[in-house]
């Protein structure tokens, strides 16, 4: 997934009230951001820190840039837009190059199912059971080379696991799916002291039957990439 206009690079000065940025660019402005992104940003949201914006010229936008990566140094990046996984992992799909997931041709994005919830992916093929693949954004990481989910209380991730669980006790191939947003973690945990009760609904979850799934991603200015599998730490 390329980015749609070339990103330009900033300084991050604050991030505010979730959504929004102020930053500096390259040649002294001051410029306010859209943050796509209601998470914690935990660990990248520090004043001071080097991010990659995006403009756009869209006239019904108010923001004139999107923040889109955190630059860490040593080629490393973390992808802080939310939409930007299942953009990627749309592609990824399509192309057939997801593993596990060969002979899956149909690729239906946000599909109603469960109670009043809308899946990421349903997967269908000749022969196949339907797959239900949930996908999160992993952009957490507290100790070199982990990523971790999630970097906030999130209700609606253990939600998600709890329509899950039903998919697989009624026959379905459920999936969770944690696509990892950054270029320095080769390993993925829960991060069980930050929400237990998403930790517990994963448990219940996996009991139930549904598939854990971690993959990495290849990161630059110039776009987001699916990568290979990310073991996951149990």
């Amino acid at each position: 997934m390329r980015f749609q206009t070339e990103l330009v690079p900033a300084t991050l000065i604050r991030r505010y009230k979730r959504f929004l940025a102020d930053c500096t660019l390259a040649d002294g402005r001051e410029v306010v951001a859209h943050c796509a992104n209601p998470g914690s940003m935990m660990g990248l949201a520090e004043p001071g820190m080097r991010i990659w914006l995006e403009p756009n010229d869209a006239p019904k936008k108010k923001l004139k840039f999107g923040w889109r990566l955190v630059e860490h140094g040593d080629g490393h990046f973390t992808g802080v837009d939310t939409s930007v996984p299942n953009r990627a992992l749309r592609a990824a799909f399509e192309a057939g190059v997801v593993p596990g997931f060969d002979g899956y041709t149909t690729v239906r994005p946000e599909q109603k199912y469960g109670e009043n919830s809308r899946i990421d992916f349903l997967l269908q093929g000749d022969g196949l059971p339907d797959a239900y693949v949930e996908v999160k954004s992993v952009t957490l990481s507290r100790r070199l080379g982990l990523a971790e989910f999630p970097d906030s209380v999130t209700a609606r991730g253990a939600k998600h696991l709890g329509e899950l669980a039903r998919m697989a006790q009624a026959g379905h191939r459920a999936v969770m799916l944690y696509l990892v947003q950054r270029t320095d973690c080769d390993r993925f945990a829960l991060a069980a002291d930050i929400d237990p009760a998403y930790a517990a609904a994963y448990a219940h979850a996996s009991g139930a039957g549904v598939e854990t799934l971690c993959l990495g991603t290849h990161i630059s200015p110039d776009g987001v990439t699916v990568a290979a599998p990310i073991p996951v730490d149990t």
